[in-house]
Formats: C-alpha cells, structure tokens, sequence
C-alpha cells in the first residue's frame, strides 16, 4: 500500500514538473520570441498536466492565459468558452466568486466583437446565472455600450468608458477590445477611447 502510494506522488509530481517546464516555455515565446500561438500551445499542455492533478487554480490561471491571447489573435469563439467556463467554476466559490464577474464581464466584450445580439443575450444569460453581476459596474457598462452601439453614438460610447476607467483603471487588453467594439460605430474613425 505505502508503496503504491509512493508511486501515485511520484507520478503527481510530475505532472507539477512537466506542467511548470510547459509554463517556462510558454514565457519564453510570449516575450523572447514573440510567437503568441506557440505561447497558447504551451500554457494548454500546461493546463492538461494541472488539471491532471486536479490543481484547478493552477490550471485556470493557464487557461486565463490562453483566453486572453486567443482574443488577441481574434479567436474569440476559443476565450469565450474557457471565460465563461472559468466564471461558472468560480461563481459558487465564496473565495473566488469576486473574479467570476470579471471572468462573465470579458467573455460579453468577446462576444460583443463578434455580435451585438450575441451579447446581449450574453449578458443576460449571465445575469441569470449569477445575480451579483447584474449589480456589477462590468455589467452597468457592457449595458451602456450596447445601448451606444446601438443608438450608433460613439460619444456616448467613449463616455461610458471614461467613467469606468475613473474608477476601474482598464488594462491594455481591455482597451484594446473596448477599441475593436468601437470602431464598428459607424463614423468613428479616430479610434481613441479617452
């Protein structure tokens, strides 16, 4: 028995091995190499050996990776289904629920690129799932970029945006999607949020 159990460490540990060399190659083509689809592949055979080994937040904080490079590269079918997969996961868990809006919040932008309608449903679709959303100021604004984009005002639009980074400072990679949402308003040629 202690034998077998040995053994069973044994092979878990190597999953945390070959997952943690996957990472080191996955950093090695993000910022030496610059080659974003070799990076994805690395950090989802990263997440595979965590997962192995049930780390779940380990695997995840691959995955999230993963998203966020595939939206870059415009696979946003590919970060839509691991956001909204993580934000489930996360929604029930009193310790990590706080990330589910974020997670819901990115997975809508995605989609907004792609479809309007599709966010909107979206967004809905995430509201009933998880209540605490709605109250949220990533919800409040999604809401108020859809009415802009539909009203097509990209004043209204750029103003909704002003006021959340007020508070929520946004990150590069939400500026960049909040930019390719906008220059899909008609006439919005200068493609600058602030």
């Amino acid at each position: 028995m202690l034998g077998m159990l040995s053994k069973k460490q044994i092979h878990k540990g190597r999953f945390t091995i070959a997952a943690k060399h996957h990472i080191t190659i996955a950093e090695i083509y993000e910022t030496e190499l610059v080659d974003i689809e070799k990076a994805i592949t690395h950090y989802e055979q990263s997440a595979d050996y965590y997962k192995g080994e049930e780390s779940n937040s380990s695997a995840n904080k691959c995955l999230l990776k993963v998203a966020a490079y595939a939206a870059q590269l415009e696979q946003y079918q590919k970060a839509i289904e691991i956001y909204e997969q993580i934000g489930t996961s996360t929604m029930d868990n009193p310790l990590l629920k706080y990330s589910a809006k974020e997670y819901f919040f990115k997975a809508a932008l995605c989609h907004f690129i792609v479809d309007e309608l599709n966010a909107k449903l979206a967004v809905q679709k995430y509201e009933e799932m998880f209540p605490a959303f709605s109250d949220s100021r990533e919800c409040k604004l999604l809401k108020k970029l859809l009415e802009a984009h539909e009203e097509q005002n990209s004043e209204a639009y750029t103003e909704a945006v002003k006021e959340f980074d007020s508070i929520s400072r946004l990150d590069q990679w939400l500026t960049t999607m909040l930019l390719r949402i906008k220059k899909s308003i008609q006439g919005d040629g200068d493609g600058d949020l602030k």
